[in-house]
């Protein structure tokens, strides 16, 4: 059984990584966070400090995630995984 800790919003997460999203995805997930990690719904995300871990609802919603941030992964300071809810 793994341990979860957080809610980091879009600007926590811009913080940790090191980069500035860009407008539209920054929009994006603010329209699509779902503060409470129980139970994450389709087309929803949270994210996690510990670990550094930004688990969607469905395939979608990390596929668009995953296509704004492949392109600044260079520029991370640190690595941030992407995961579909159990």
């Amino acid at each position: 059984m793994s341990i979860y800790l957080g809610n980091l919003s879009v600007a926590d997460m811009e913080h940790r990584c090191g980069v500035k999203f860009p407008t539209a995805l920054h929009e994006y997930l603010v329209d699509k966070h779902q503060p409470s990690a129980a139970n994450i719904m389709s087309g929803k995300w949270h994210c996690f400090d510990i670990p550094f871990v930004l688990v969607c609802g469905d395939m979608q919603t990390a596929t668009t995630i995953h296509g704004h941030l492949c392109n600044l992964g260079k520029e991370f300071k640190q690595p941030l995984q992407i995961a579909l809810q159990d």
